[in-house]
């Protein structure tokens, strides 16, 4: 009896009100060759009067140094409080998986990626976290802050 009052639930409840208008969950994608905000896609907090957050642990960034072309491997860690909406995770990665042809500096990619998703959610608090795999014996650590009362 539980077991089809959840089946219930999640077909006519979840799917409708959580997948509806989202491009990226099923099927097989069509890989971004460019960074494009709009790549992102969200749904509704099932819990918005809840005080918790997400965190999403991306360990296979990838994309190019702008000096010499060389690949450039990473992870980034993204944790946020939501507010209204909620992060869908196909779509984020989607969304990094585009940035590896982007030749662009670790710093620049952490506060790209924060501004994205901070403009999309519009969440209580963000953070971006980016772990720059060593090169040349250096590894470099970014962390990224968004909040409404911090200016962007």
């Amino acid at each position: 009896m539980a077991q089809e009052l959840c089946r219930t639930y999640t077909s006519s409840v979840a799917e409708r009100i959580y997948t509806e208008g989202l491009q990226a969950l099923g099927g097989k994608p069509d890989y971004p060759v460019r960074p494009d905000a709009a790549i992102l896609e969200s749904f509704p907090n099932p819990s918005p009067g809840s005080d918790y957050s997400i965190s999403f642990d991306c360990p296979e960034f990838t994309s190019m140094c702008p000096v010499t072309g060389q690949p450039d491997y990473g992870r980034f860690v993204i944790e946020f409080v939501p507010d209204g909406l909620c992060l869908e995770s196909k779509s984020l990665k989607l969304y990094l998986f585009s940035f590896r042809n982007e030749a662009a500096f670790w710093e620049d990619l952490s506060n790209r990626i924060a501004d994205d998703i901070y403009n999309l959610l519009k969440p209580h608090s963000l953070t971006v976290t980016g772990y720059m795999n060593p090169r040349g014996a250096i590894s470099i650590t970014t962390t990224v802050r968004r909040s409404p009362n911090k200016v962007q």
